[in-house]
């Protein structure tokens, strides 16, 4: 009786522990991400507004148009996609946020019916230092 009396206590204090998510926050602005390409770790670089991610990294740059689909999820679509896959949206999810960044979870925003479906997860910081430079001479 007394071991379910504490399990009942444990499960009141831990069900009312909730995850932090002011996704508001992190809706637009400058961000960076780490990344893994052949077992080498890099950093990227995007920037987001309402409408649109502008994505820095591996030296190139790519467009997204965003549709908001609620205060934490979105759907990034390739605004010039370079081959069939690119075409593909992804469904982007805010799980939890900071201060200073946010954990995400990232998939196929249309699972396709030949493939299991993948789901990622990242974390994203604000980051107020990266500065975009015109790449034209």
């Amino acid at each position: 009786m007394r071991r379910c009396f504490i399990f009942l206590i444990c499960i009141t204090f831990f069900s009312c522990y909730n995850v932090e998510r002011n996704c508001l926050d992190y809706k637009t602005g400058t961000f960076k991400f780490s990344y893994t390409v052949n077992g080498e770790e890099k950093t990227g670089h995007f920037i987001r507004d309402e409408n649109y991610s502008i994505d820095y990294f591996d030296g190139k740059i790519d467009s997204s148009s965003v549709r908001w689909i609620n205060d934490c999820e979105f759907i990034l679509k390739k605004i010039n996609p370079q081959n069939t896959s690119e075409d593909d949206a992804i469904h982007m999810k805010i799980l939890s946020t900071t201060d200073s960044s946010y954990t995400f979870e990232y998939k196929l925003a249309i699972k396709k019916s030949n493939r299991p479906l993948r789901v990622e997860r990242g974390v994203a910081f604000r980051d107020s230092s990266f500065k975009i430079y015109n790449t034209k001479n």
